[in-house]
């Protein structure tokens, strides 16, 4: 391939420019600015906050090449910004505690726990240091080593009081095992826990199941089988997707996770299954492994095969061991998807943080998309009786979008938010819990993205969107705010850039990360109101800069039609001479899917 000139459009095209002479290929300088050479002189480019649970606080890690990684500790509400720690103190701590030497600017990545209170930092540090096995995991060393004593590195188990003078050593045993997230689903109380074995549904009791987080292979663990009628290809969870069937007959025996909802007060839990048994074999030869190639074999429906997959929704209450089905029509077509409640940002990082069910008073919010994806239907089942209501029907002659379509359920349960494009458009729409419209949110020639939050007493939306301001990229995001009503609408991060938004669960704040292709990343703290409370970071790009790289060129042209605006990008050679003339190479990826572009910088830009 000679040198040339790359070129990414939002649309297909066919692209007819050849050269007539072409200047001499330079794969080497290339190459010097791939993806992966240029994480090696470019490090963060965004903040990404971790919520705390108490105030409008969050913590965040960033690294330059000047300073290397850095963690601090943000206070929306003081508008301040401090070191969780200080790194040269740190660096100091842990050469002195460890025997092993530390520098400041090249620290571990830590993956940090706070304390309950929210005054200290808790984290793992594995040392060079080698000490004898202790005696559990001895016993799994290999027989053919007895006599030696396994040997394995000291752990360090660390507390940081902010703001102390040093670290305190909780105890030197190595962070527990996490196997078990592999399978188990636990009740919200804990109380009680779900999983797959054998295509049935198990359980245990809470005893039993902190002997499995401690060793999975414990005789003594008591598991209890619930199902007896889950078969292969009609199974109660574990599902083997991407596994060779030798794969699949060594794991037959493992515990499996199933996936479901759970009602708040943990009695009841909600899943699906699907049979797939009279559907058609399909294969894979997994040839790309290490050794002999294998075989995949998996249910598959092919479009305008009679047959079809058939989903059933089933409750199972935890106290009498009882399942019920929920009354679906299984002669119809469709696909099932059940809502679940939104999950605070700042509960991201907890151990347990089980998947539960939209709504606290009994109902099962769920939708059903038809094949052909031009039907999708919005309902509500009861709980204890198993009756279906269709809430929201929307029905097209062409393909339904179906990204970003869980609902918000607020107003203590009494109304519903629902994205839609009734009007060419995604757009939110307000309905009562009945089904009832009562008015359209959001208007006009511009597409809503997601929803970000909602202040339920002042009645406010929060919501991202594309193509807003008329004189720039319609393809950059911003952040909107807009009342129920549909009136006051009002920008929170303006600019011509593209961003990503995080907000608070309070929405009183969010984190604005913001950039070009062709400029410098950025990222700021804003308020509700958009109002600047702090900038934050901005990406240090000197290294990659001094190398020779050159930012690409944003540009637009008009469509075939002569009216379309597409929005490309251009990546020239770095030793471009405009005298010269370069293929054109266009980048394609037959769908189906949407033709994009990258729109912020990232390190991951080809």
């Amino acid at each position: 391939m000679k040198n040339s000139v790359v070129i990414y459009l939002c649309a297909l095209f066919t692209t007819i420019i050849f050269a007539q002479e072409t200047p001499k290929p330079n794969y080497r300088q290339a190459a010097r600015f791939s993806p992966e050479n240029i994480a090696k002189m470019v490090h963060s480019t965004t903040v990404n906050p971790n919520w705390l649970q108490n105030g409008n606080r969050f913590w965040y890690q960033y690294k330059t090449a000047s300073e290397g990684s850095k963690y601090y500790l943000v206070d929306a509400d003081k508008k301040t910004k401090t070191p969780l720690f200080d790194n040269v103190k740190m660096a100091k701590w842990l050469s002195e505690i460890t025997k092993d030497p530390y520098e400041a600017k090249h620290l571990p990545r830590f993956n940090f726990t706070f304390t309950k209170d929210e005054k200290a930092i808790r984290f793992y540090v594995t040392s060079d240091e080698e000490v004898d096995a202790k005696e559990d995991d001895a016993k799994k060393d290999d027989k053919k080593k007895k006599g030696t004593p396994k040997k394995e590195k000291k752990i360090y188990h660390f507390e940081y009081t902010l703001g102390g003078n040093g670290l305190k050593v909780l105890d030197n045993e190595k962070a527990p095992e996490e196997k078990w997230k592999q399978w188990a689903n636990i009740a919200p109380d804990s109380s009680i826990v779900l999983f797959s074995k054998h295509n049935n549904i198990y359980w245990m009791d809470k005893a039993n199941f902190l002997k499995a987080v401690k060793n999975e292979k414990d005789t003594t663990i008591v598991e209890n089988q619930w199902t007896k009628d889950g078969e292969e290809n009609f199974s109660y969870g574990g599902g083997s997707f991407g596994k060779t069937d030798k794969e699949k007959i060594k794991e037959k025996d493992d515990r499996k996770y199933l996936s479901g909802f759970w009602t708040h007060d943990s009695k009841k839990f909600v899943t699906t299954r699907t049979d797939s048994r009279h559907i058609e074999d399909l294969w894979v030869i997994h040839a790309t492994k290490s050794g002999r190639p294998e075989l995949e074999t998996y249910k598959y429906h092919m479009a305008g095969e009679q047959d079809f997959y058939k989903e059933e929704m089933l409750v199972f209450d935890m106290a009498s061991k009882s399942k019920m089905e929920i009354k679906l029509d299984s002669t119809i077509q469709q696909s099932i998807s059940i809502y679940r409640f939104p999950r605070k940002k700042s509960s991201r990082r907890d151990e347990h943080n089980p998947t539960l069910l939209l709504s606290k008073k009994g109902k099962i919010y769920f939708n059903t998309v038809s094949r052909d994806r031009k039907r999708l239907d919005v309902h509500v089942a009861d709980i204890a009786t198993g009756e279906v209501k269709t809430i929201i029907k929307e029905h097209s002659n062409v393909y339904i979008e179906n990204r970003g379509k869980s609902i918000v359920l607020f107003n203590n349960e009494q109304e519903i938010l629902f994205w839609a494009e009734k009007d060419g458009w995604g757009h939110f729409y307000l309905y009562d819990t009945n089904g009832n419209l009562k008015n359209q949110v959001t208007n006009g020639p511009f597409h809503v993205d997601s929803f970000e939050g909602i202040d339920e007493k002042s009645r406010t939306l929060y919501f991202s969107a594309n193509g807003i301001p008329k004189d720039e990229d319609p393809y950059y995001l911003h952040l909107y705010k807009i009342n129920l009503n549909g009136s006051g609408l009002t920008a929170l991060n303006p600019g011509d850039f593209n961003s990503s938004i995080e907000m608070a669960d309070s929405n009183q704040y969010f984190v604005s990360n913001f950039s070009r292709v062709n400029t410098v990343p950025k990222s700021e703290l804003r308020d509700s109101n958009g109002k600047l409370v702090m900038k934050l970071e901005e990406a240090d790009l000197s290294q990659l800069f001094a190398a020779g790289y050159q930012f690409p060129e944003p540009f637009k042209v008009k469509a075939h039609d002569g009216i379309t605006d597409i929005y490309g990008v251009m990546y020239k050679p770095y030793d471009f001479d405009s005298i010269k003339k370069y293929p054109i190479i266009e980048y394609v990826y037959p769908g189906p899917q949407t033709e994009a572009v990258n729109k912020s910088f990232s390190v991951s830009m080809d």
